[in-house]
């Protein structure tokens, strides 16, 4: 270390005493300095970017055990010409689903022995390679207790070294010997899978539409690394457990839209009962044919079924329809009075009015819809009110869920020169940054991001009173479908519309300027610097508007200053995008954009070997490799040394005493 001149204020000294805790010798901070210092000159470790899950667990699940084929590379890298084709399908079949591809092996009669021994020397190989951009310290964190010491045995031992190549096949057979060889292979194969992803980023939308959002959370809770930027449909059902009724409600209109309640009623036990009841009475003779499920969602249904769900769909639709509007007059400042659409009903006439325009309904059965505020609930309403938001409040899973989305999440995030967020940033016509109101302030760009995370926040505290935690809790509505919310940024949501208007020129959604002018690098740039986001290779990602690559729509703008990775994992996008959802790599050398076919399921991949049919596309190519010295995680290393260093002056000029 060159000698600097450097001076102590007392501050300084304070910290210091306290970093001396953690490092009281000058052989302990040396030694944390060598060892920071060769950390910044690895490559950077692998980040994974997802966007709009809804609810596809088996397929999120396939694409977190595959690392987006990055594993069946590093096999192809390890093995090379030691296996053929088949061999590395088979092996990488092993690594995604473990405990069942070994039974499906003991199965077919093989001699276990021989395969543990063969099996177990290319998975070291796959280790070995999966782990080289990594510390010694990292890979022993992360390894199985039980196999700790074994494995890293294995790991740093050469193959080319006849001695020691004995020395490794006798291990391998005594684990076969001691019949842990099965534990050992699986241990092992989590192992790749954990070392091939170093952080996963999830832009949004992880609940909706598909049957297994709860299942996503749950093997997310225990993810080692991941953080998530807020969409839309993850901050409506945070409304819903913060117990805004509007929110429950469509929450569980969308569900039955899709005839999908497996999430809400197995995933989080949300009782339907009341609703099913209250449906089955008011619309006993009504057809409701416009709210039937969406055939190709609603699976294998009975006719009687499906008619219980369009009974219990209209009954939740208009529920939610009043509640909304009781929100929008309760908040005049959103600004959304034109949403109030059920006082422009004309049901002798079937017409309603909507900017001055009136327009034929395809519905005119409203048994609910009495005197002259139709907004109001009535007793059989509310009381289905009241059931669903108690569900949603008790529910433990649910709760808890909504804390590690709340841990973990934000509305945006900056990581190594990405800036991400779900949908939006505000924008003016001319690309400025759109000044919004929140909490009788005008904010615009991040301090507004920041203003909107706070009151989501504000929700779930326990020490604030109830009246500002009530307004927050009000808050998710809007940002579900506000003109102005950064998740949303449309002129109005079309719900009302689309289930009661033929005419699809009422259905017209107006896109936000965002959405207008997002590919003009210009304005990209302009976004990231009002967000301080550094770097020469710096980038916007998003999700939210799913890219049809099907009309030939790129997911990369702004001459690759933009990516919209949000490709369609949703079955139900499926038909419109062309694909089956993207995923984006950003290795030490590269920016790749994965375009997934569908997946077809679980059993077939565990049974065939079969992976997702995924094509790679170079983003872009980083001329000088990145190191985590180049990251943020680089940035706080090079900060922890400076500190180091600093201390290990002051040992030396006796400034602080040694402690041995």
């Amino acid at each position: 270390m060159k000698r600097r001149d450097l001076h102590f204020s007392r501050s300084d000294v304070r910290y210091l005493s306290l970093l001396a805790h953690d490092f009281p010798t000058i052989p302990s901070v040396t030694t944390e300095i060598i060892n920071l210092e060769a950390i910044l000159h690895l490559p950077k470790p692998t980040e994974h970017f997802l966007a709009d899950l809804h609810g596809e667990y088996d397929a999120f699940e396939h694409v977190l055990r595959n690392a987006s084929g990055n594993i069946r590379r590093k096999a192809e890298e390890a093995l090379g010409d030691e296996a053929s084709p088949e061999e590395i399908r088979d092996i990488c079949a092993l690594i995604y689903y473990p405990e069942e591809r070994l039974e499906l092996v003991r199965a077919s009669g093989v001699k276990m022995s021989a395969f543990y021994e063969e099996t177990l020397v290319r998975l070291i190989a796959i280790v070995r390679r999966v782990s080289s951009k990594y510390t010694r310290s990292k890979v022993r964190k992360t390894l199985p207790e039980e196999f700790a010491y074994i494995i890293e045995e294995l790991l740093h031992e050469s193959r080319e070294d006849r001695d020691k190549e004995a020395y490794v096949r006798v291990i391998l057979r005594t684990i076969i010997g001691t019949r842990r060889a099965e534990s050992f292979v699986i241990a092992l194969c989590y192992l790749i899978q954990r070392l091939s992803i170093d952080r996963l980023h999830l832009l949004g939308d992880i609940f909706d539409r598909g049957p297994g959002a709860h299942l996503i959370m749950d093997r997310l809770e225990h993810y080692h690394r991941w953080d998530i930027q807020w969409g839309n449909h993850d901050v409506l059902w945070m409304g819903a457990a913060a117990g805004n009724a509007c929110c429950a409600a469509a929450v569980v209109r969308l569900s039955l839209r899709y005839g999908n309640t497996k999430t809400l009623e197995e995933g989080y036990a949300i009782n339907l009962m009341p609703l099913a009841t209250f449906a089955m009475e008011t619309y006993k003779d009504d057809a409701c044919e416009i709210f039937l499920p969406i055939a190709e969602e609603s699976g294998e249904k009975t006719e009687k079924e499906k008619r219980l769900i369009g009974q219990m769909h209209k009954a939740i639709a208009i529920i939610e329809l009043k509640l909304a509007e009781q929100l929008y007059a309760a908040h005049p400042e959103w600004g959304m009075d034109d949403r109030r659409l059920l006082r422009r009903l004309d049901l002798a006439g079937g017409t309603v009015e909507i900017d001055s325009k009136k327009y034929a309904i395809l519905d005119k059965s409203f048994p609910t819809l009495t005197g002259k505020e139709p907004w109001r609930l009535t007793e059989g309403e509310q009381h289905v009110v009241d059931s669903l938001v108690r569900s949603f409040h008790i529910g433990e899973r649910l709760q808890r869920h909504v804390r590690a989305l709340l841990r973990h999440g934000s509305m945006y995030a900056i990581y190594n020169s990405n800036l991400l967020f779900h949908a939006s940033v505000p924008l003016n016509a001319d690309g400025s940054l759109r000044a919004v109101e929140i909490n009788g302030k005008a904010l615009s760009g991040p301090d507004l991001m920041n203003a909107i995370e706070q009151r989501v926040r504000t929700a779930f505290e326990d020490d604030i009173a109830d009246e500002e935690r009530a307004a927050a809790a009000d808050y998710f509505w809007y940002l579900w479908c506000g003109p102005n919310s950064p998740l949303f940024d449309k002129s109005k949501m079309a719900t009302f519309e689309r289930y009661f208007i033929a005419d699809k020129e009422a259905w017209h959604e107006e896109k936000g300027w965002y959405f207008q002018l997002r590919d003009e690098p210009n304005v990209c740039d302009a976004i990231m610097d009002a967000f301080d986001v550094k770097g020469a290779h710096r980038h916007i990602i998003n999700g939210h508007v799913p890219v049809r690559a099907i009309r030939g729509e790129s997911p990369i703008k702004a001459d690759g200053k933009l990516m919209v990775i949000d490709g369609g994992f949703a079955k139900a996008y499926h038909e419109k995008t062309g694909t089956a959802g993207y995923t984006l790599v950003y290795h030490s050398r590269s920016f790749e954009l994965v375009e997934h076919a569908p997946f077809e399921n679980r059993e077939e991949a565990i049974r065939e070997g079969s992976d997702i049919s995924s094509r790679r596309q170079i983003v872009e190519t980083i001329g000088q490799r990145v190191m985590v010295g180049d990251t943020d995680k680089g940035r706080e290393l090079k900060t922890q040394i400076a500190d180091l260093e600093k201390l290990l002056a002051a040992y030396r000029r006796g400034i602080i005493r040694e402690r041995y």
